[in-house]
């Protein structure tokens, strides 16, 4: 795939993420998509990626903004760099309490690419300021 193929397939599952289009989303991975999540196990399938989204949704309302897309030669990895914009909307099993707090977090998500669709996604974000924004209520 070539790189410009590769920013483009990213930048539309970035989109669909925006648009809180989960099925965009899904139309961009393998049916074997390997999801790590941040500081958390590794999922693999759609069906397991659809659920994650939808557990997200329930708590969170999110936005990347400032995003850069980096793509290696030959366009089988990337990466995106962004800011998230977010609402706690439902308090997370383990997690502070939610009351509509916002924050404001850098984080980046890797990608592996395999015959034009996203095989991987590997999210990174800090938990510690994360939670310790939505601490201060």
């Amino acid at each position: 795939m070539s790189e410009a193929n590769t920013i483009a397939l990213i930048e539309r599952y970035i989109a669909a993420f925006n648009a809180g289009d989960s099925e965009g989303m899904l139309a961009c991975l393998t049916d074997d998509v390997a999801h790590d999540i941040n500081e958390g196990g590794r999922e693999i399938g759609k069906e397991q990626f659809r659920w994650f989204n939808g557990m997200m949704k329930k708590h969170y309302r999110e936005e990347l903004t400032d995003v850069v897309v980096m793509v290696s030669q030959g366009g089988g990895r990337a990466a995106a760099e962004f800011t998230v914009n977010g609402t706690y909307l439902v308090t997370a099993e383990g997690l502070p309490e939610a009351k509509g707090q916002k924050y404001v977090l850098p984080a980046g998500i890797f990608f592996e690419i395999d015959n034009e669709l996203i095989s991987r996604v590997t999210t990174y974000y800090n938990l510690e300021d994360w939670t310790a924004q939505v601490s201060k209520g």
